[in-house]
């Protein structure tokens, strides 16, 4: 009795064991099958610390700073130790008075430190102030691969949110079309309606099943496009919060922007450049300039017929050296390359003047567009709600005997465009915005601000 009521309790346990482990694998796959939901403010966290673009970036910045570290190593002594072995083949040979004599031992060895080092060159100091503009310009391209990155992972959220707000119009036109399907179905069975209506609200639900499937598909795509920009994986689900109408409020508070480039990466790109090729103008007409250089060497010299090294008498010597380089001519090449540097200068400067008026008519275009966004947001949001009562008059009417369904399906429609004329300015809007703000250098604390 003792070992069967053993046996049952082993068996209890072992029961319980197994449904709870059951149940903590369930949750777990429940757990990993939640996608990851994110804010815009997360997702750009995500894309500034993740982003391939944004490392290749970084790492430029360090490797340039080695490089100027590099460049400012020609301002301390170069110290180098050496040492040299020699054995004569055959020695020297001199004939002297019909005689002939060998010069030199056998064996010949020298070892020794020398140290050198500029004391004054124009050029290396020249060229040090441009490798500190060349970590500048570096890390003004990083933050240009930043606001780039913000703007992507912004439109590409805006997207996203586009994409689920269609497919809840789209989603909503179906179930309503379902509806009024069962309504019509129900009064053609009683002879109420006609066939022409029954096969109508049956086409109806026909249309509207493929503008769901399409709205689904546009979301995984806009959530594709969005891991690959945020270096997710592309297994990895996940889900942007919120909806477009979130944003509502960054369009009834509309304010003009300035039409400032102080920010805009570009221009600080050319105002560096533009500074590089000044520097390099200098950098070449130093060249024209006398150097001047010092260095010292100790060493030891031992001569010997025999391999005996312990045996060898070392003798020291030391020197200290002044170099002084003055150009005189070089076929008037360092002259052709001060005029091409100032050559390089115009045309950057040229360049500089188009750019900038590139980007104040692309803001201008930007900004127009916007008010057009609002204007278009405005008008659509005061039409919804009465395409919404037409709607509802419709079905009822159409319900009562009062209506027709082309009534329906016409006031539907009206709905429809409605919402999405809304959705499609509020998205326009923002990423006429993010663009906008891209130019002005500032769309960080844009987006930063709206979360």
């Amino acid at each position: 009795m003792k070992l069967k009521n053993l046996f049952f309790t082993l068996l209890a346990m072992v029961s319980v064991a197994t449904v709870s482990a059951t149940t903590q694998e369930n949750g777990a796959a429940t757990t990993a099958s939640e996608p990851l939901v994110l804010t815009l403010e997360q997702a750009l966290q995500i894309a500034l610390s993740e982003s391939p673009t944004v490392k290749i970036a970084d790492k430029t910045i360090e490797a340039k700073k080695y490089a100027k570290k590099g460049t400012y190593s020609s301002l301390w002594p170069d110290i180098s130790a050496s040492g040299t072995y020699q054995r004569y083949i055959k020695k020297q040979t001199f004939h002297i008075m019909g005689q002939t004599m060998e010069v030199g031992t056998t064996n010949n060895m020298s070892a020794g430190v020398n140290a050198a080092m500029p004391l004054v060159n124009a050029q290396l100091w020249k060229s040090l102030k441009l490798s500190a503009m060349d970590v500048e310009l570096a890390v003004e391209q990083a933050r240009s691969s930043r606001v780039d990155m913000v703007e992507q992972v912004s439109k590409a959220f805006y997207q996203v949110l586009l994409a689920k707000d269609s497919y809840n119009v789209y989603k909503r036109v179906y179930d309503n079309a379902v509806e009024n399907h069962k309504i019509v179905e129900k009064r053609y069975s009683v002879g109420a309606v006609s066939e022409y209506d029954f096969i109508r609200s049956k086409v109806s639900v026909s249309n509207a099943e493929p503008n769901v499937f399409n709205a689904e598909n546009s979301i995984i795509v806009a959530l594709w496009q969005l891991k690959a920009l945020l270096g997710l994986d592309m297994n990895k689900e996940i889900d942007c919060a919120g909806s477009l109408a979130d944003f509502e409020p960054v369009m009834t508070s509309h304010i003009a922007h300035e039409m400032d480039l102080s920010n805009n990466s570009t221009m600080r790109q050319l105002d560096i450049q533009e500074r590089m090729l000044d520097k390099s103008i200098e950098l070449k007409r130093s060249a024209n300039l006398p150097s001047l250089a010092l260095s010292i060497g100790y060493n030891f010299v031992a001569m010997d017929e025999t391999m005996k090294l312990f045996h060898y008498r070392w003798n020291p010597y030391s020197v200290a050296a002044l170099s002084l380089n003055i150009p005189i001519f070089s076929g008037f090449k360092r002259r052709s390359d001060v005029k091409q540097a100032k050559i390089d200068l115009e045309n950057l400067q040229l360049q500089r003047e188009n750019v900038e008026r590139q980007l104040y008519t692309a803001m201008k275009q930007y900004e127009s567009s916007m008010l057009t966004n609002l204007k278009q947001y405005h008008a659509s949001s005061e039409n919804i709600s009465q395409a919404k009562r037409g709607y509802d008059i419709a079905v009822k009417r159409y319900e009562v005997g009062g209506g027709t369904l082309v009534d329906v399906d016409n006031s539907q429609l009206a709905y429809t465009q409605a919402e999405l004329s809304r959705s499609t300015a509020i998205y326009n809007y923002l990423v006429n915005q993010v663009s906008l703000e891209k130019i002005k250098g500032t769309t960080e604390n844009s987006n930063s601000q709206e979360n």
